[in-house]
């Protein structure tokens, strides 16, 4: 059986915090609980005229993957909302295949 988990391209991340609204929602979380967290790292000058600033959604202890959904055939409701289309949902050996490809990206397998 495969292991699925979430591969999230941080680098065009624009911080919007839809994934965050989106599984409060799904998983009925209470204010000041959340499935993912989108956090700020930044924004420092790296050079002249060049800044580093990233939004990083993370997921957190209570991210089940949208259990329900997937029973259902359905993506985890941050992959739906995502406004930037940065998650991505899949067997966790295509995610680590595509993480080869592209430098500012994240996987998380949640057990």
């Amino acid at each position: 059986m495969a292991k699925y988990g979430l591969m999230i391209d941080y680098e065009y991340c624009s911080g919007c915090q839809s994934c965050e609204v989106a599984c409060k929602n799904e998983l009925d979380l209470p204010l000041g609980k959340w499935g993912i967290k989108v956090l700020q790292l930044g924004p420092w000058e790296l050079g002249p005229k060049k800044w580093e600033w990233d939004y990083i959604p993370v997921p957190t202890s209570y991210c089940n993957l949208c259990e329900k959904r997937l029973a259902m055939g359905e993506v985890p409701s941050c992959v739906l909302h995502c406004q930037a289309g940065v998650i991505e949902f899949g067997p966790v050996e295509e995610l680590a295949s595509k993480m080869t490809k592209k430098g500012k990206k994240v996987t998380m397998f949640i057990p």
